[in-house]
């Protein structure tokens, strides 16, 4: 099984690094490999940078989709992530929709912790987007960014660990997700210090991953998700121009 985990960051050592945590909650036989957005913010923090981190999302898809049996947008926010499913002939896993899902089956309501003040209303509007806002407690921001966290995660791990307790203690949260690209692999080195489940994005985002591509549903051929009709386009690179033609 070969899973693509697609980072419309510009940041290729935010690429590693989720690569890296995905490969060690991977199951054996599973292959991971990543992809970089070619343009856009280096680490997303706005609706400007989410918004063009959609369009290098599908750009990065129709480089890099070629044998992927799964496909995993690998920024939490999970930019594109409908128009990534209706041009996928894989099923498509975004990481922030996979963590909601499994923290809202861990209890009543769930909390989000991740970098950057301004990802707090983006995230509850996600949220509110795949209709899980009766279970969200809260998001708790930490004033450095993802993109601060992961060039030095050690300064970032009490701010984060923190902010995950008082979302359970203060918030009534019976889950947390560490939300994040740059957070990648950080989850396990605070969760002894959280008292509720804590959820790293990056293995909810490749076991749900594993279990899609194992369930082989197919591409919708009818639906919201079905494949679009050829589209005539202007200026985007020849990968993607070619799928939305139907070359």
């Amino acid at each position: 099984m070969r899973i693509l985990m697609i980072n419309p960051n510009t940041s290729p050592g935010i690429t590693d690094k989720v690569v890296i945590a995905a490969r060690g909650v991977a199951s054996p036989g599973t292959e991971i490999a990543g992809a970089t957005g070619r343009f856009g913010a280096r680490y997303i923090t706005s609706r400007a940078g989410a918004a063009i981190a959609a369009h290098a999302a599908l750009d990065a898809y129709a480089e890099h989709q070629d044998n992927a049996d799964a496909v995993v947008l690998a920024c939490f926010g999970d930019p594109g992530l409908g128009a990534l499913k209706e041009l996928a002939a894989q099923p498509v896993v975004g990481m922030a929709e996979a963590s909601c899902l499994l923290a809202a089956a861990l209890g009543r309501r769930f909390a989000i912790v991740t970098g950057g003040a301004r990802w707090q209303p983006m995230l509850e509007e996600f949220v509110a987007s795949i209709g899980l806002a009766d279970k969200l407690a809260r998001v708790e921001t930490v004033a450095p960014s993802g993109g601060d966290i992961a060039r030095d995660p050690d300064a970032a791990l009490a701010l984060l660990a923190d902010a995950a307790k008082r979302c359970a203690t203060d918030h009534g949260a019976d889950a947390v997700i560490l939300g994040g690209a740059g957070l990648a692999g950080l989850a396990q080195r605070i969760a002894e210090h959280v008292p509720v489940p804590l959820v790293d994005c990056v293995a909810a985002a490749v076991k749900a991953a594993e279990a899609l591509a194992a369930l082989d549903p197919g591409k919708a051929r009818a639906g919201s998700y079905s494949s679009p009709g050829a589209t005539e386009t202007v200026g985007l690179a020849s990968a993607l121009g070619r799928i939305l033609a139907h070359e």
